[in-house]
């Protein structure tokens, strides 16, 4: 079964029973990470739904957020109660630095924590683990079949396609990884993308129960800011995110060096790349400013000061055509013209959208496009298209009406069957024992009962036959016992 459309509950959230989810994740409050902010938006509606959420994550230590402190960000083995109402457990981790092998032992050690941990933080109904953290897809695997409930895993990027683009892994561990991931991608009873693309990729591979839910914003908090001024001296360019190998930001660096210094560029973020991005920035002697990550009322701040805002990812990895940029609904939604150094499913959302400029993974183009923007600014005026999109596509008010439902809808298609895990297991023979004991003490009393009866009876037949009457009480019993008013019948029903 592919659903592709929330199935239809025929009730309202009031009138379905309150269900608990446990999430697995590598980043959650209060770092600031894409999984962060996507669930973290999730979980207040979901909270508003009547569901309980538990988290088991790492203790924060990668991408401090605004909300950062020693209080906040957790002690490893202990229950945190969050914001949202949620319970936070924390678990081990070990930082090594911003590079792939030091980020690949952080995630090894905080998934095999994850397990002993998510074990032991009660019932639920359903495990959900957000990718791309690869070992955390098999933790949850294990936490789910153990708990004997359903595993939903969320796939954020395109693996196991991205692991190879980004020559993640070679040779003999590539063909281990690409294995891994898509075991558990089959053997999920449902797998949530968060483009079109990939989820349509991962039906042709054979995976079943695929279904979109877009990454989002909080509509209702996200203003639609006044458009650039008409008059203004120069062109300001705005990039605000992650600054790593995805998002290939030198070609950034070289676009506004060949428009001269009439264009001014703002990166705002951190990541792996940036002293190699700063060390070319001051080859070149290029326009550009760099800044450290902003947050909350800033990064607006830093929208209403731009004329136009950067949206780019690397066009040599193929597995970014099925890619959208998380911070592409923000964009739309504030009213800012947007520099759409993309492609495939990212560059089709914005067509859709009908608005700012699509342009080529290639320095001139770029600066050509800037030149133009500075030459006419007219073409700076956003049209109010895009935030209607937003409302209509990837509004999170919307979109986890739409994850209460497909989690529900899991729910009940895995209730069908009996649970498979350890736990089931071994409480149905608990359960079976516990009745087998039961009945064998029932049938002894029986047996006593009615040999006791029958004696009392033969009694009874005698004293009628001596006195010529019958036991009136005896027969009111048998009465009773016969239309249950005596509760003869509800407690052997029961």
């Amino acid at each position: 079964m592919n659903r592709t459309q929330p199935p239809a509950t025929g009730t309202s959230p009031g009138d379905q029973p309150p269900l608990r989810v446990l999430l697995m994740a590598s980043s959650y409050w209060p770092e600031h990470s894409p999984p962060q902010r996507r669930w973290y938006s999730l979980v207040s509606h979901l909270r508003e739904r009547e569901w309980t959420v538990s988290v088991v994550c790492p203790v924060a230590h990668y991408g401090a957020g605004p909300d950062y402190s020693t209080q906040t960000r957790g002690r490893a083995w202990r229950r945190q109660a969050g914001f949202l109402g949620e319970h936070i457990y924390r678990v081990p981790y070990v930082f090594l630095g911003d590079n792939r092998a030091g980020k690949l032992l952080d995630q090894l050690v905080s998934a095999a924590a994850s397990v002993a941990r998510g074990l032991f933080t009660g019932r639920q109904n359903v495990v959900v683990v957000t990718a791309p953290s690869l070992p955390l897809l098999a933790s949850a695997l294990l936490v789910a079949r153990v708990k004997g409930i359903p595993l939903v895993v969320e796939m954020r990027d395109a693996w196991p396609n991205l692991a190879e683009d980004a020559s993640l892994v070679r040779g003999g561990s590539k063909s281990v990884v690409n294995r891994a991931v898509v075991y558990v991608q089959n053997r999920a009873d449902l797998v949530v993308t968060v483009t079109q693309g990939f989820a349509r990729t991962l039906r042709e591979r054979g995976v079943h129960n695929v279904v979109t839910v877009r990454n989002g914003i909080l509509l209702e908090r996200t203003p639609q800011l006044p458009p650039p001024p008409a008059r203004r001296r120069g062109l300001r360019v705005l990039y605000l995110g992650n600054h790593g190998e995805s998002q290939s930001l030198d070609r950034l660096i070289r676009a506004a060096h060949l428009a001269g210094d009439s264009v001014r560029l703002t990166l705002v973020g951190h990541g792996s790349r940036k002293p190699a991005l700063q060390q070319l920035a001051r080859r070149l002697g290029a326009n550009v400013e760099f800044l450290p990550p902003e947050y909350r009322e800033r990064v607006f701040e830093r929208y209403r000061d731009a004329d136009s805002v950067v949206i780019s990812l690397r066009d040599d990895w193929k597995s970014f055509e099925d890619t959208i940029p998380s911070k592409t609904y923000e964009v739309l939604a504030v009213g800012r013209h947007i520099t759409a150094v993309v492609r495939g499913e990212a560059a089709h959302v914005l067509a859709d959208a009908g608005e700012g400029d699509i342009v080529a993974s290639d320095p001139e183009q770029i600066a050509a496009l800037w030149r133009a923007l500075e030459a006419d600014r007219s073409r700076l005026v956003p049209s109010g298209s895009g935030r209607e999109w937003v409302r209509h596509n990837a509004d999170y008010a919307d979109l986890s009406v739409q994850y209460d439902q497909h989690l529900r809808a899991t729910v009940r298609e895995f209730s069908r069957v009996c649970g498979q895990g350890v736990l089931p297991r071994l409480g149905r023979v608990l359960r079976a024992v516990t009745r087998g004991v039961a009945g064998a003490g029932s049938r002894e009393s029986s047996f006593t009962t009615r040999a006791a009866d029958g004696g009392a009876a033969q009694g009874r037949s005698a004293a009628e036959a001596r006195s010529g009457t019958p036991d009136t009480d005896h027969a009111s019993r048998r009465r009773g016992f016969a239309d249950g008013s005596l509760g003869g019948v509800d407690r052997m029903a029961s």
